[in-house]
């Protein structure tokens, strides 16, 4: 009775915490760039003596969807979107972070931005002199027209990389790390589309969907757990008596 009441608790607890990916996935199904948390579940052995037979179902963590969200059109020359596989890198706090998103930004001193991260180029964060357009390739090289010239300058080419997609793992500001600590480099096959931005790749059918089933089957289990504890009950009652 101790083995059915330990796997409907521990089935419950993983089925609550499978709901709070779902949950996040269908809370981003309109962020620019966001892509999808998929949980890794096993079953894990319970370690002590004397439980040999008893077998916990638990999220030994989560992957990234790596399918293409919806690209938009939107006309704005710093609005940039990936094209096939491949991600932007920005400057985090603790080092480089990758990322869909290409809604970029222009601080105050010319420096190019995203959610007020510096953007890396191949040469660095990515600096823009005075101008009056800015166009941005499909290869990623950033050009101005300055303000006293009509002629196109080349300031720095943006830094695409194509990691591992195993080695990406979600990290708690929503961008992306890996899992290794590997710093990738450029990768010429990377392409983009300026005037663009991806959509989430979230399907917020799917997971609806999914995050009812799994709401039943955290009230199935729940009901397992009732069950057990009135067989118990049923079982103490026939010793006492």
């Amino acid at each position: 009775m101790d083995t059915f009441l330990y796997t409907a608790v521990s089935g419950a607890d993983y089925t609550r915490r499978s709901l709070a990916v779902r949950a996040n996935n269908l809370a981003n199904a309109q962020t620019t760039g966001f892509r999808a948390d998929m949980a890794v579940a096993e079953h894990l052995e319970v370690a002590g003596y004397g439980y040999d037979s008893r077998r916990q179902a638990g999220i030994t963590g989560t992957f990234v969807d790596q399918a293409r969200g919806r690209l938009n059109e939107t006309g704005r020359s710093l609005d940039v979107a990936i094209q096939g596989d491949g991600y932007f890198v920005v400057e985090a706090a603790d080092g480089p972070a990758y990322t869909r998103a290409g809604h970029f930004q222009l601080d105050g001193e010319g420096n190019l931005t995203l959610g007020g991260r510096p953007v890396l180029g191949q040469g660095g964060p990515i600096a823009l002199p005075p101008h009056q357009a800015v166009t941005i390739g499909a290869d990623g090289t950033v050009s101005v027209r300055p303000q006293d010239s009509g002629e196109l300058q080349v300031v720095d080419r943006l830094l695409l990389v194509l990691p591992e997609p195993a080695d990406l793992v979600k990290r708690p500001d929503g961008l992306l790390g890996t899992r290794s600590g590997i710093q990738y480099g450029p990768d010429e096959r990377v392409r983009v589309a300026a005037g663009h931005l991806e959509g989430s790749n979230v399907s917020a059918v799917e997971e609806m969907i999914r995050t009812m089933e799994l709401s039943r089957t955290f009230e199935m289990q729940m009901r397992l757990f009732q069950a057990a504890d009135e067989m118990a009950q049923t079982g103490d009652r026939l010793i006492r008596g």
